[in-house]
């Protein structure tokens, strides 16, 4: 290693001593791009990677690898996701690297013989982990738009495994929330409790020697150094002794994919986001059109919060009904992006009161449950199971990319001696056919388990172009309530004009068909929830909803700011040195 890497690498490695910073400025204004994340040492990376020449994918590829590391409630190797990725040159693309269900995988794993769901099945960790696909989407993106040495990327995340770094108040707060289920396995204990057998707390440091070694592999042979040889063999042997079903051919057969983003405009703004099998894309392209038939700025807030409630209780529906991996079910595109059709939702929805779930036509019956098995809704905690970051450099290069582990640190479950979490991604499969109920379990055929199958997602990347030119990068965490995230804060920031601090900053709602309610955050104003109250909505109070990490360009000025959002900790960054739009 030459060195320049050196020279990087060290400045990454001092800024991980347990010693308290400041950590109050979430906006950054550069001319020479920006990234934001959820953590300060991955955005510091990734700002590095920028100086020292790398372009947006080089910075994204080892944002990834870092938060693997520094942000183990959702950043991963033993997950996947979405990577959205536009050139200088006007080239767009997905990285699709979503899990796969294993071969051995069946529609009615986690039944009972009754035909309802196991749960004691759902919570076992090795059983419920898909095979992983970040590093081989992260590869991916690299081998197709990277510029710096693939090792260079993967080295920050290793020298951060190895040295360690210091447990923040929102990862310690996470260990002891999650102890409980992190102490069923003595690897998870090894791997993120102290000597006390204890979690680690706030100011103690994180060293993780086992996750170094893997990542050392992953820099010195690529993919291979995850899906085959020492590393594969002691993760499957982990699994298959604590009841998984995930193979060594599963590990070996697993490839991330190249996609065709979806498209759609809005306000004259063109969107670009994941194809199935995210949904957020689809669905988010789908509400735009129907409330674009609206002048939502000439309207109170109360009543545009009613019609966008009233968009994604028709968009969740379909969702439900016909969303699934697109290589194993036929997705209508076409009929889901209709103007025509788009208008005629619009026209469904009443002005002057709520409409029901249950009165949007379905094909299945929709089963009354005394008490709510599916907890999707719960954006307090589902927040920080999924991790998002945006990237853009000074040369017009954008990345927008959402990596999940499922719930927050996944299954709990750390394979052996490898340090890698595993993911429970199998639960965002229909693990009950035919069973669809208002409490918010969905059994339709489109997103049933299968061998080899991705299971559906939410997550939504995106990325806005005004005149073909980058005006945003946008995510967000949050489960089902991802893609209303998005919604809102494009609707803030193209329609609403507002700043892009305020645009985050706003309150949002939440609507996924069944539950038939609408999630508010704690900070709506109560004249606000009084109308959609008057209007016949049943609404529930979250404390949040999301973590959305934004990039906007000025179209006069070419100055880039990156803002991340204040509901967690999050972290923007940019280069001191470096070309400039």
């Amino acid at each position: 290693m030459n060195g320049k890497w050196i020279l990087l690498l060290a400045a990454v490695i001092v800024t991980a001593g347990c010693t308290t910073s400041d950590l109050t400025d979430r906006t950054v204004t550069s001319k020479r791009g920006a990234v934001v994340c959820v953590d300060h040492l991955a955005a510091e990376v990734g700002a590095q990677i920028l100086e020292q020449g790398g372009n947006a994918v080089d910075a994204a590829v080892a944002m990834g690898f870092a938060l693997a590391v520094t942000h183990p409630q959702a950043g991963n190797i033993g997950g996947g996701g979405f990577m959205m990725i536009r050139t200088a040159d006007n080239a767009a693309t997905c990285i699709d690297y979503r899990e796969k269900a294993p071969e051995a995988a069946e529609p009615t794993m986690f039944l009972k013989e009754d035909g309802k769901v196991d749960k004691f099945k759902k919570e076992n960790g090795f059983l419920m982990a898909g095979v992983p696909g970040t590093p081989a989407g992260l590869h991916l993106a690299h081998e197709r738009f990277g510029r710096l040495p693939w090792s260079a990327l993967v080295e920050p995340a290793v020298r951060l495994a190895e040295e360690g770094f210091c447990v923040d108040a929102d990862l310690a707060a996470a260990f002891e929330r999650h102890e409980k289920k992190l102490s069923r396995y003595q690897s998870t204990k090894a791997a993120y409790f102290g000597s006390s057998g204890r979690p680690l707390v706030e100011g103690e440091r994180l060293v993780q020697h086992d996750l170094a070694a893997v990542l050392a592999r992953i820099r010195d042979r690529g993919p291979d150094g995850f899906y085959k040889g020492e590393t594969a063999e002691e993760l499957i042997r982990a699994v298959q002794e604590g009841g998984g079903i995930m193979s060594l051919r599963d590990l070996a057969g697993y490839s991330a994919r190249e996609r065709t983003p979806v498209e759609g405009s809005y306000r004259g703004v063109t969107i670009i986001g994941p194809p199935p099998p995210s949904s957020g894309g689809t669905i988010l392209i789908e509400m735009l059109n129907i409330v674009s038939g609206i002048d939502l700025e000439k309207v109170s807030h109360g009543e545009r919060l009613h019609y966008l409630a009233e968009a994604m209780r028709r968009a969740y529906r379909d969702r439900a009904l016909h969303l699934g991996d697109i290589d194993f079910v036929s997705v209508p595109m076409e009929h889901l992006h209709s103007l025509g059709r788009a208008h005629a939702l619009l026209w469904d929805i009443e002005r002057s009161r709520a409409g029901t779930s249950r009165g949007l036509s379905f094909s299945q019956a929709v089963q009354k449950v005394e008490k709510e098995e599916d907890e999707s809704d719960r954006t307090d905690e589902v927040t920080r199971q999924t991790t998002h970051f945006s990237v853009m450099d000074g040369e017009g290069n954008v990345v927008s990319n959402t990596t999940t582990l499922e719930q927050t640190f996944g299954g709990k479950a750390v394979a052996g001696s490898t340090g890698i979490l595993l993911n429970n991604e199998m639960g965002d499969f229909n693990s009950r056919p035919g069973w669809t109920d208002d409490g918010g379990a969905i059994g339709t055929a489109s997103n049933l388990i299968a061998p080899g199958k991705r299971m559906l997602s939410s997550m939504c990347p995106v990325i806005l172009l005004r005149d073909k030119e980058p005006l945003a990068v946008l995510g967000s965490p949050g489960g089902r309530s991802i893609i209303n995230t998005v919604l809102q804060v494009i609707i803030n920031l193209v329609e609403l004009e507002l700043p892009p601090v305020e645009a985050v900053a706003a309150p949002r709602i939440h609507h996924q068909w069944f539950p038939d309610r609408i999630s508010v955050e704690k900070s709506l104003p109560e004249q606000v929830r009084n109308i959609l109250e008057n209007l016949g909505h049943d609404l529930k109070e979250s404390r949040y909803q999301g973590d959305c990490h934004l990039i906007v360009v000025d179209p006069v000025t070419k100055e880039i700011t990156g803002v991340a959002d204040r509901r967690i900790d999050g972290w923007a960054a940019a280069p001191r040195k470096g070309p400039s739009r």
